[in-house]
């Protein structure tokens, strides 16, 4: 197989938005361990190659259903399907093979649960979302983002086996988090993009209600995700350090959907979507600081100073 052919296989994938799913898979994985507690290398690395193979065969199925959509669409068009890189029944059996090796990974080196969710997530998104509430209706990205919310829960599941309702809790915040994150991210997108949708007759929400009614829902849910973001400093799951990342954070959010009431320019909406990828970036970040690095701080021994002789 030729390197031209693999890098059509690749681009199956979506790497980079499996990586920000995988980054916050991992984030999970990390803040279900304690501080002091060994850590479960094998489950760590299956459960990320495992998340990853699932991401990617979901990917792999979005663009096998999308590819009429694909074709019309300027950012799309040059897709391996829309090209004709790579034919339909390649694209079903790479999404397949991904599928299987992921659910075997999991089940084998993990646990149970965790393909569980994972298979889940695939079915949500690659299927329900993809193959239906996409087509269906303008709330399509709040009722699927669901499916791609759920990657901190597979990450804390393939640690933990959610054995008790602290996993629970502490694991669903984070997915509630990503869950409100998600229609102001994709939304600032979709309004740059919307005459692609149009013509693509997506009902994504710029289409159907308007470059106007969707900003001011993007500001709406941007104030949700700033209450959402405090939550763990609420409940006790992280401490002022996080609290402190995620007001500002959040601040500056709130001022990018502010602003986009009225832009500057066209492009502005495209720098509110690359914002938001960093501010969940961000976010993670604080939580795992706040959790593993101030905690080793903490417990370093004071330096004492003996006086001179």
């Amino acid at each position: 197989m030729s390197t031209a052919v693999l890098s059509q296989y690749w681009r199956l994938t979506k790497p980079r938005i499996v990586a920000l799913i995988v980054f916050t898979a991992i984030i999970g994985m990390l803040l279900a361990i304690q501080p002091g507690e060994p850590w479960p290398w094998l489950r760590i690395l299956a459960g990320t190659a495992g998340i990853w193979l699932s991401a990617s065969s979901a990917a792999a199925i979005n663009h096998l259903l999308d590819q009429r959509i694909d074709k019309v669409m300027a950012r799309t068009a040059d897709r391996p399907l829309p090209t004709g890189a790579l034919r339909p029944v390649q694209v079903l059996a790479f999404a397949v093979a991904l599928g299987i090796a992921s659910m075997a990974v999991l089940l084998l080196w993990v646990n149970p649960i965790s393909a569980v969710l994972s298979f889940a997530g695939l079915i949500g998104y690659a299927i329900i979302y993809t193959g239906f509430l996409k087509r269906a209706t303008p709330q399509n990205i709040v009722i699927g983002g669901l499916a791609g919310a759920v990657p901190p829960l597979l990450g804390w599941a393939a640690v933990t086996g959610m054995a008790n309702e602290r996993d629970w809790g502490y694991a669903l915040l984070l997915v509630l988090i990503v869950f409100v994150w998600t229609p102001p991210h994709f939304w600032a997108l979709a309004i740059f993009r919307r005459e692609d949708y149009s013509r693509a007759l997506v009902p994504m929400l710029p289409v159907t209600h308007g470059v106007v009614y969707t900003r001011w829902q993007i500001l709406l849910y941007t104030v949700l995700l700033v209450i959402a973001s405090v939550l763990p400093w609420v409940v006790h799951m992280s401490g002022l350090f996080y609290l402190g990342g995620a007001l500002v954070l959040g601040g500056v959010f709130l001022w990018y959907a502010w602003t986009l009431l009225d832009p500057p320019d066209d492009y502005f909406a495209m720098r509110t979507f690359w914002y938001s990828i960093w501010y969940l970036m961000a976010l993670f970040g604080f939580l795992l600081i706040d959790h593993w690095l101030l905690p080793m701080l903490d417990a370093a021994p004071a330096l004492e100073f003996a006086p001179q002789s």
